[in-house]
């Protein structure tokens, strides 16, 4: 019998693995809306064979000594478990769906670490963020539409866009000072993620604007927390949003994993002004594309320090955790992260048709505390707020929402 292969840990993954904590769960949750019915036999044959076309999905951290000196994936020639589950219809089938991604992630030890559950017309992916990503399951979720439906789901070209060459803004704020927090609402008493999701209408953009819809969103994000932080009192900071980079292409070829690359995008106060929206989205579009160009490790130069072999996993551990905690107050205020526009048509054939919603969201854990998520599918903004219960509680993330919403709109700058 041949032993199954073992894949070295990659950095993103073993951070993660350090600093797991069992109260706010590492999950990405995925949520494709369809206009119609899914057969479940097929359903399963379908996302079976994806797996199976995408073998890197189907891995378990492999058991080890205390004294290894890595982490380890073990690739598997079929899953440990069910993936795929019909949750029972009713008026709570959808949101109790929602709170499990939210409450409890798929195990590192049975292959694959995701699952996905199906509520009538609605597929609810789970993701260990440990092992993957969104973007890379999307992946896997288009090659299952393509097996059930039998019509094509490549992915549509990107948009192409004039190359420039790179310059550093000159006007960057320096990040030498612990950036601002989003300050406290009316926390839960519960541990745990709360998440609110909203449909929104795509903002307007001039034709040949210097700035994307990313950018637009980014002034969005950072408008929307400091008016909630001077609502609440907070001392005026600078603002850094922590934004993935994602540079895989989306075919087949598509690397499974953890691939995105973090950059942070920072604000001073005194940039946050709303009466020349122009500017804010100029100096913003010149400050992602220079931070997007820039070559960096996904976590930065320190962590790969941090998972090389020096020492036991055990030991590294404690470290890894350590640093954390004393970094915290250096830790973005939020992350911003954009999947942008679906670029696969999720068409599951004549009875289920072809997804028209598409929300993720990301893990909110303290000190940071929230993130936004947002991507567009058929013309339509599909935003997700992940928020820390020890920091928010609904009614604040309705209200986040409504704060979001209205500086969207004041990125419509009309020519």
């Amino acid at each position: 019998m041949t032993a199954p292969v073992r894949i070295p840990f990659p950095v993103v993954d073993e951070v993660s693995r350090h600093c797991l904590q069992e109260e706010e769960p590492e999950t990405v949750h995925i949520e494709v809306h369809l206009p119609g019915p899914l057969d479940r036999t097929r359903l399963r044959k379908a996302f079976l064979e994806a797996l199976h076309r995408h073998p890197r999905i189907l891995m378990r951290e492999a058991r080890g000594p205390w004294y290894r000196r890595q982490y380890e994936w073990e690739l598997t020639a079929e899953p440990d478990v069910e993936v795929v589950t019909f949750a029972p219809p009713g008026p709570r089938a959808l949101p109790d769906a929602r709170a499990r991604a939210l409450a409890a992630a798929p195990p590192l030890s049975a292959s694959p670490p995701i699952r996905l559950e199906v509520v009538e017309s609605v597929l609810l992916l789970t993701i260990n963020h440990t092992a993957l990503d969104g973007p890379a399951c999307l992946r896997v979720l288009a090659t299952a539409a393509e097996l059930y439906g039998g019509r094509d789901n490549a992915p549509a070209a990107p948009p192409t866009r004039p190359t420039e060459p790179r310059q550093d803004p000159p006007d960057t704020p320096a990040n030498w000072s612990p950036p601002a927090r989003v300050a406290h609402g009316t926390p839960d008493p519960s541990p745990g993620n709360g998440m609110l999701v909203a449909e929104l209408p795509l903002p307007h953009r001039p034709k040949g604007s210097p700035y994307t819809v990313n950018d637009q969103l980014m002034v969005t994000t950072a408008l929307t927390i400091a008016h909630w932080n001077r609502e609440h009192g907070a001392r005026p900071r600078p603002l850094r949003i922590t934004m993935p980079v994602d540079d895989r292409p989306r075919d087949t070829t598509m690397p499974i994993g953890n691939g995105t690359r973090l950059v942070e995008v920072p604000f001073v106060p005194r940039e946050l002004d709303v009466t020349d929206m122009p500017a804010l989205l100029r100096r913003t579009a010149e400050r992602t594309r220079a931070l997007k160009s820039l070559p960096r490790p996904q976590l930065g130069h320190g962590a790969a320090l941090l998972t090389a072999p020096w020492a036991p996993v055990t030991a590294r551990a404690a470290l890894t955790r350590t640093l954390r905690r004393a970094a915290a107050p250096w830790t973005s205020t939020t992350l911003l992260s954009n999947i942008g526009r679906i670029p696969y048509p999720l068409d599951f054939g004549d009875e289920a048709g072809r997804a028209h919603a598409v929300w993720f969201s990301a893990p909110a854990r303290m000190p940071r505390g929230l993130t936004v998520t947002t991507a567009s599918t058929a013309g339509r903004l599909h935003l997700a707020l992940r928020w820390s219960k020890a920091l928010l509680s609904h009614g604040d993330g309705a209200h986040l929402r409504d704060l979001f919403e209205h500086y969207l709109h004041t990125t419509e700058v009309t020519p």
